[in-house]
């Protein structure tokens, strides 16, 4: 058996991995093992179960699933397992990711992929979810999750406005 992840990053295409290079970034910065791949729900199926299935094995508690246009991949993901699995909406070329948007948030009653916001904050608050779900049990991620927030709240405090010519 390979090395533990708790988290599986996927995403369709490397062209996805601008965006979904933060949750990765969030998971190193926290310390969450992660592994990301590019698998495609309609050009990899095969090797996208196989993925999910060795993840499980592995620990994995958690996906990420970066989702373009009709957004197949989150939504086969979930189907696949019953770890949590959230949607992070793929920017795209002629709407903008409200294609991707749409897709991900309207998955049929029954197979649940909650879903964050189009593109780097999408990406980046669905690795906070997932430190938030994995706090609820290890107390060093909860104390890490403190840590981060409280020190969110002091930048924001500690913020100036520049002064007017």
């Amino acid at each position: 058996m390979s090395e533990k992840k708790l988290v599986g990053i996927v995403m369709g295409s490397t062209s996805d991995w601008d965006v979904m290079k933060e949750a990765a970034q969030v998971c190193k910065d926290f310390g969450i093992s992660y592994e990301a791949r590019a698998l495609s729900a309609h050009r990899s199926p095969i090797e996208l179960e196989e993925w999910i299935t060795s993840m499980q094995e592995r620990g994995c508690q958690a996906f990420i699933a970066g989702a373009g246009g009709a957004a197949h991949l989150a939504g086969v993901v979930a189907a696949q397992t019953i770890l949590p699995t959230f949607g992070v909406p793929m920017p795209s070329k002629y709407m903008k990711g409200l294609d991707s948007l749409l897709a991900t948030v309207q998955m049929p009653k029954g197979i649940p992929v909650p879903t964050l916001a189009i593109g780097e904050a999408g990406a980046a608050n669905a690795a906070l979810a997932v430190i938030a779900m994995l706090a609820l049990h290890d107390e060093a991620v909860r104390a890490k999750l403190v840590a981060f927030r409280v020190a969110q709240s002091e930048k924001v405090r500690n913020a100036t406005l520049p002064e007017l010519n």
